[in-house]
């Protein structure tokens, strides 16, 4: 489930200091982000946001969260052979912060 809402939702990046990776869908999906957070602790959702007509939700790791539990999900099942661009965007941020 991480693996497909990242590839086509999500944004792999970071502030300048630390790694992370970001999702934003509409508030209905609260559950969904509620699920990601039991999945993933120490990730964080922020919101409910109002901005330019759209309502969304925005769940985040980073740090420990990201580098001990999302990092080796993401690297096991992205691969160039599953999404290129995906891939190419998650080897960017490794290098980027030394993952």
């Amino acid at each position: 489930m991480l693996v497909g809402l990242l590839v086509g939702l999500g944004h792999f990046g970071g502030d300048g200091k630390q790694a992370q990776v970001t999702i934003r869908m509409h508030v209905r999906h609260r559950s969904l982000f509620e699920w990601l957070v039991e999945q993933f602790p120490g990730s964080r959702l922020y919101g409910p946001y109002s901005h330019g007509g759209r309502n969304y939700y925005q769940w985040m790791a980073r740090g420990a969260c990201l580098r001990e539990q999302v990092l080796p999900v993401l690297s096991r099942h992205i691969s160039e052979g599953l999404d290129a661009h995906a891939a190419s965007r998650l080897a960017s941020m490794v290098e980027r912060y030394g993952l």
